[in-house]
């Protein structure tokens, strides 16, 4: 079973329906145990950094999904599930992320639109099995005003130029964590995910 974490955020209900529709067993859930036996965990979500990591702290998921990722199981955080990852955000700048990632997650620059929503390239490292068979140059859908700043910059698997040159893509042994929405971004975010299921 892949556990969709289920802290109250926006998106979830797509998030699930995407991996149904490749065949996955996917269910969202608000139950730690649940994560914590999942086979998969998958921390989706779109809102703020401090309200989020709140919920998340107040019903036990906090610690469901770390213990999840410690014991090496597949793990996927999508936009605010990337950010959650970090150790804070300027969007809520007393709220401790979940500090899995070391660095720190930024606004956008003023010099352009945000929210970023749209499409977007992600340039992706070569041979990153997060983007096995997807053409370089592929275009995937975003909707976010921060971004993640890892401190280390190998954990970087794609990038995004918005403004600023960003990482949208990391990824740190069983950890992936991506910035855009695969759930929405048609044929090479399906990809993305069957390349998830897979690993």
């Amino acid at each position: 079973m892949i556990a969709v974490v289920d802290y109250g955020a926006g998106n979830l209900r797509s998030v699930e329906k995407a991996l149904q529709a490749l065949g996955a067993d996917a269910r969202l859930t608000a139950d730690p145990e649940a994560v914590r036996r999942a086979e998969r965990v998958v921390l989706p979500g779109v809102g703020a950094f401090g309200e989020a990591m709140e919920r998340l702290r107040s019903s036990g998921l906090d610690e469901a999904v770390m213990a999840a990722i410690r014991a090496g199981k597949p793990f996927l955080g999508i936009c605010l599930g990337l950010q959650l990852l970090f150790e804070q955000s300027e969007e809520s700048p007393r709220a401790r992320g979940l500090g899995l990632l070391r660095g720190s997650v930024r606004r956008l620059p003023e010099a352009v639109k945000v929210p970023h929503l749209g499409w977007n390239i992600v340039a992706f490292r070569e041979g990153e099995r997060m983007f096995g068979s997807i053409p370089e140059g592929s275009y995937f859908y975003f909707a976010h005003s921060y971004y993640p700043e890892p401190a280390d910059p190998k954990l970087v698997t794609g990038q995004t130029e918005y403004g600023i040159s960003f990482a949208s893509a990391v990824r740190m042994e069983n950890v992936w964590a991506v910035q855009f929405h695969p759930e929405k971004s048609q044929k090479w975010g399906l990809q993305f995910l069957r390349n998830f299921l897979s690993a």
